[in-house]
């Protein structure tokens, strides 16, 4: 039914197109042709404006032939991570990768390939089906950008499946949501060898927030990160600003905020530690704090009708699927917080955001007949 080697090429050519976030045009210039010809109809929403990307989201819907069904979500991404460039893919003993020292890109090409192939065959055996809305986002990787900006009035689907996630035989049901933290240390500057004592080091505040900050593996349900920090001029000078990024995330929402405000809490207890008289002047170190929500948790019912209908499809497929509690963030998050029950789906990929990013061709075969089934039964 699936037929390995144009799935093989199809990935091949889709890897091979560099689309960084927001420089998305090329790619989707190619599947907007590669869509049409497989009798899709074609749309951009307007999140190009709202990004300054080369292109906004791409919507393509496939009329319902045969049958009265609910319209289906099909939900990819169409972005990929650095170091990317020109992207050379190899395959060997049935396995992709990259030539080079870029990434592969088989998040999330293998799941655009993996579509593709899907409806080829659902075309070419006349399966009948429902009404298909795919939606391939942008900027995913830097954000979820494309998905919140995405025209939601584009779509009349309540429900469906993003496929983003490594492995195969997998189904997320639960992701956490995130908060993202900005924080910014102000200090004094001085000479550190000559005057010491009248600086104010951000530096050192930092260090006293994050060494009693909890951070890591808080709980079964809740991490939390600081990820970038940036500050300092000369070695022999007493740093006045440091800069600092982080999250928090948790499958609960009580849990995420209580995470936030004790990140929060520890840089306000650091600055108190380190005020001091300073020319007979009380000083204390400055912070500006942003908190800025970056996506909400998602969570979707063991019997939900996406779940139902997947287990239905694994079953016809011969196939076994397994439900698995994610760690991170995708554009599913978004179309849940939206009105529209999705559920992730593995792709095969593997090592993803690394050179060492791989994906083998049987596997996307085996989750491309997955979403025939899926498309079949829905």
């Amino acid at each position: 039914m699936i037929n390995q080697q144009r799935l093989s090429e199809e990935f091949a050519r889709l890897a091979a197109i560099n689309s960084p976030s927001l420089q998305e045009g090329q790619i989707a210039v190619y599947l907007e042709q590669r869509l049409r010809a497989l009798g899709g109809e074609v749309i951009y929403d307007r999140a190009a404006v709202a990004t300054g990307g080369e292109v906004g989201n791409l919507v393509a819907r496939f009329a319902s032939t045969g049958k009265e069904a609910e319209p289906l979500l099909l939900s990819v991404h169409m972005d990929t991570v650095e170091p990317g460039g020109q992207v050379e893919p190899v395959l060997n003993d049935g396995l992709f990768a990259s030539a080079g020292d870029t990434i592969l890109g088989a998040d999330d090409k293998a799941g655009i390939a993996e579509i593709i192939e899907a409806l080829e065959v659902v075309r070419e055996q006349g399966i009948p089906h429902g009404e298909i809305e795919l939606v391939v986002t942008i900027a995913e990787e830097i954000g979820l950008v494309g998905a919140k900006n995405f025209d939601f009035d584009l779509i009349r689907s309540r429900h469906g499946y993003a496929l983003d996630t490594p492995g195969i035989d997998w189904m997320v049901l639960r992701a956490p949501g995130a908060n993202r933290l900005r924080v910014e240390i102000t200090g004094r500057e001085s000479h550190a060898g000559v005057a010491p004592e009248m600086g104010l080091s951000a530096i050192q505040t930092a260090a006293l927030a994050l060494a009693e900050m909890p951070l890591g593996r808080i709980d079964a349900e809740t991490t939390a990160n600081i990820g970038r920090i940036e500050g300092g001029v000369a070695c022999n000078i007493v740093p006045r600003r440091v800069f600092l990024e982080g999250e928090a995330r948790s499958h609960d929402p009580e849990k995420l905020q209580r995470q936030t405000e004790l990140m929060v809490d520890c840089f306000e207890r650091a600055a108190d530690a380190m005020a001091r008289q300073i020319d007979g002047e009380l000083c204390r170190p400055q912070l500006s704090v942003e908190v800025q929500p970056d996506y909400p948790q998602m969570a979707v019912a063991e019997n939900a009708l996406v779940v139902d209908l997947a287990r239905r499809a694994a079953v016809a497929a011969g196939q076994d699927l397994k439900v698995r509690v994610g760690g991170g963030g995708s554009d599913a998050n978004i179309f849940n917080a939206n009105g529209i029950e999705t559920i992730i789906l593995g792709t095969g990929m593997q090592h993803v955001h690394s050179a060492d990013e791989q994906v083998a061709v049987a596997d996307m075969a085996h989750v491309a007949r997955l979403l025939v089934e899926i498309i079949r039964q829905a």
